[in-house]
């Protein structure tokens, strides 16, 4: 996508000044907020589990909104967004891949913290083709669905065998 800015528009680079926009996908307006120059490849900004897109630090954001596009959003039935919240990491995935194509772009660089790292993975992991960069930060893998620990005898014990 080549969402350039108008050519006497200023560019934002203050998360503080970044206007609330809002993009209706999927039945969900998804709200967000975008600045720095665009043109590119986006930096789209996952926040951690219970924030919102206001929750994301100014001092983070405006040093790479000085020389890059970046987007930050809130997940369906969070903060200004509607919808109701998933309940899997997958769920979220999928909605945010429907944001980022609601925004018209083929490719993203993603910066995630928490909560956010985990969906980013599984966006990663399910459409390659759109995610060129990953940052992952205070984040691990998403927790198995069962688990195997209970399989395993205890450390130090034998397997039941005489």
């Amino acid at each position: 996508m080549d969402n350039t800015d108008a050519p006497n528009e200023p560019v934002i680079t203050s998360y503080a000044k970044a206007p609330a926009r809002t993009v209706t996908a999927g039945g969900v307006s998804y709200a967000y907020r975008e600045l720095g120059p665009k043109g590119g490849i986006p930096v789209v900004f996952f926040v951690h589990l219970a924030a919102t897109l206001d929750n994301w630090d100014p001092r983070i954001i405006d040093p790479i909104a000085k020389n890059r596009h970046v987007i930050t959003f809130d997940q369906p039935g969070v903060g200004a967004s509607t919808g109701r919240v998933p309940d899997n990491i997958e769920a979220m995935a999928d909605d945010a891949y429907t944001f980022i194509k609601a925004l018209g772009f083929d490719k993203i660089d993603v910066f995630s913290f928490s909560l956010g790292g985990m969906i980013a993975q599984d966006l990663a992991l399910k459409h390659p083709d759109r995610v060129r960069k990953l940052v992952l930060t205070g984040t691990g893998p998403r927790g198995a669905k069962t688990s195997t620990r209970s399989s395993a005898p205890p450390t130090g014990t034998s397997s039941g065998q005489p």
